[in-house]
């Protein structure tokens, strides 16, 4: 039985591995390999790697991981968990099967990719969905958003931090209130509801936007936001409870309100950056080894002998 297995070997699975390695617990990381930004050119705001290959920042963290000998790693899915009397069962794809007293899952979520022809030759060189992440690279350039209602007007408005020339493309009504549509206007933001045909661009740089009709549109990177969802089941097996946004509800340390169940990352928070997630990581792995010092030392006093207060061979009488 493994102290903690992790599911997920990204920014926060890793340092949650790490924290729980330096405190010589038995660790196994269960990991697909399919990060979330496998196909984004550079990872930024994260302080002393900002600009780095994803690919290479998580081979760094994880030679660093490798370091401790407590620390496992295996490359599976895993595919189901269920609750027993000393913590959980896990099952991996291929039917291997491990137990643990701890769990932390660190899946992440997948986005929504919406379907326009072309777009995914151009995503993750000038087709993105985090203004955070990728808009200085595109800052007084003219960009696209792509999307509808409350949550294409909020990335329109945000992405004027970086550009005053971006266009609002809802791909066909727009669901736009009233009030969001003076704010776009406002904003000097033009909304256009013909459907998107597709893109148009040459190594991996966007350089129109296609319709059904009307005229296209020149650009230089797109935006988009068409919705995300969990990546793994297993929380919601587990029994785990969501918010409102479809994110696990974690309380203190990344815990849930399962006993022994832990989620840190993206799958939990709407601050969705590589180094909230290995914050959340390594704030998880020091609340397991505190829960599990707490079950060890309670099991070590149940297990003493008590001495008695009176009695034995060295015992005054009278």
């Amino acid at each position: 039985m493994y102290d903690c297995l992790i599911v997920g070997g990204g920014p926060a699975g890793l340092s949650g591995a790490l924290m729980l390695g330096r405190c010589r617990r038995s660790v196994l990381v269960c990991s697909t390999g399919e990060p979330r930004n496998a196909r984004s050119a550079g990872l930024h705001g994260y302080l002393t790697r900002d600009g780095i290959d994803p690919t290479g920042f998580l081979g760094l963290a994880r030679d660093e991981v490798q370091r401790y000998p407590s620390v496992e790693f295996l490359q599976a899915e895993v595919v189901d968990a269920r609750r027993t009397s000393t913590g959980f069962a896990i099952t991996c794809a291929g039917g291997l099967q491990f137990t643990t007293r701890k769990l932390l899952l660190a899946t992440g979520v997948v986005d929504e990719i919406p379907d326009i022809d072309g777009l995914m030759e151009l995503y993750g060189k000038s087709v993105h969905h985090c203004p955070y992440c990728d808009g200085w690279e595109w800052r007084d350039q003219p960009l696209a958003v792509y999307g509808r209602g409350e949550a294409g007007s909020a990335l329109a408005l945000a992405l004027t931090v970086w550009s005053d020339d971006v266009v609002l493309c809802t791909g066909g009504t727009s669901g736009l209130s009233e009030k969001e549509e003076e704010g776009l206007a406002n904003a000097g933001i033009e909304v256009r509801e013909e459907p998107v045909e597709r893109l148009e661009g040459q190594d991996g740089l966007l350089e129109r936007v296609v319709f059904s009709e009307g005229e296209a549109l020149k650009r230089k990177a797109l935006f988009f936001c068409s919705g995300q969802h969990q990546r793994s089941p297993l929380a919601e097996k587990l029994g785990a409870r969501f918010n409102e946004k479809g994110a696990v509800d974690t309380g203190t340390c990344e815990a849930t309100n399962v006993p022994g169940l832990y989620v840190a990352g993206d799958a939990s928070k709407q601050a969705q950056f590589v180094i909230v997630a290995a914050a959340e990581g390594s704030e998880a792995g020091m609340a397991i080894n505190t829960a599990l010092l707490k079950d060890d030392l309670a099991q070590k006093r149940n297990s003493t002998p008590k001495r008695s207060k009176r009695g034995g061979p060295y015992a005054k009488s009278g």
